[in-house]
Formats: C-alpha cells, sequence, structure tokens
C-alpha cells in the first residue's frame, strides 16, 4: 500500500452524514461544510429540519390550527427542496431531506440517527441568539454531549 493509501485508510470513513437545519443564518455555511465532508466520503447526506410544535402553542396560546402547522412545514418542505438541490449542484449525489416533529434535542442526538445509521452529525455551533439559548438551552450542546454517533461542530468564525 502507498503512503497516500495508508494515510487514505486511516482516516474516517462516513457512510451517512446528517446535517440538521434550522433556517437560521447558520445553515448555509454548516450545509457548506457538510457538502465538503459528503463529497470527500462520496457518502449519503440527510439534511433534516426538526419543527418543534409546542413551540407554536406556547407563543399562539394553544391556538394553532393544523391549517397553520401545514403551512408551516410546506414552507419548510421547499426550503428543505432548495438545500438538497445546492447540495446536487455542488457534487453530492445522494441526498434526502427530512422533516421531524418534536424536541430538536433527542431527534437529532438519537432518533433520527437511529432510524437512519448516521455515522456523522455535521451542526452549527450556535442557530440562536444568546437570549434563546439561555432559555431553551443549546440544541449543539446536548447533541455534542448525548449524539449516538461523531459530531462535528462548525465554529463560529464559519458562520459569517
Amino acid at each position: 500500500m502507498t503512503r497516500e493509501g495508508v494515510a487514505f485508510h486511516m482516516l474516517q470513513q462516513y457512510k451517512n452524514i446528517l446535517v440538521p437545519v434550522d433556517g437560521s443564518k447558520a445553515t448555509q455555511p454548516v450545509l457548506e461544510k457538510a457538502i465538503e465532508v459528503a463529497k470527500r466520503n462520496q457518502t449519503h447526506l440527510d439534511i433534516l429540519n426538526v419543527l418543534e410544535v409546542n413551540q407554536f402553542s406556547d407563543t399562539y396560546g394553544g391556538a394553532v390550527s393544523g391549517d397553520v402547522i401545514y403551512k408551516l412545514s410546506e414552507d419548510v418542505q421547499e426550503r428543505l427542496d432548495s438545500l438538497k438541490q445546492q447540495a446536487i449542484n455542488a457534487g453530492v449525489t445522494d441526498v434526502s431531506i427530512h422533516v421531524r416533529f418534536g424536541n430538536p434535542k433527542p431527534v437529532i442526538a438519537r432518533e433520527f440517527p437511529a432510524d437512519h445509521g448516521s455515522e456523522l452529525i455535521v451542526i452549527g455551533s450556535t442557530g440562536l441568539t444568546a437570549v434563546e439559548r439561555l432559555m431553551v438551552g443549546s440544541v449543539t450542546n446536548y447533541v455534542s454531549r448525548s449524539a449516538i454517533c461523531d459530531v462535528l461542530i462548525v465554529k463560529p468564525t464559519k458562520l459569517k
């Protein structure tokens, strides 16, 4: 085996990569990093958005109708379709998009990776403001501690 072959062999090879997105300004650089890793590994990329329905019933006093949730999920689906096309245009050949309802923390850290065989989660270090992080806690912090697979955190210097 050549020296380059040994170095390549020693690198971790991921077969399924998960990139959770939330629509914040962090989405673009995190997606770009996930695309880069997926291309390097010639692997499958899952793009996931987790909708936390409880946040809407709290915000709107429990008056959230099915129509509102349907419209929201439709909007998210359109955004995910656009992100999928971006990944394909960048050279990722195997991309899936997903919308899940629930608490983003366990969905991203354990549930989705267990269901889809994710081996790496690429996530931004922050998508929330400081006040939002203080109130709801950092999803990234939870995922980095509780994930059932490797986690790559894209730092704020990349989130410009």
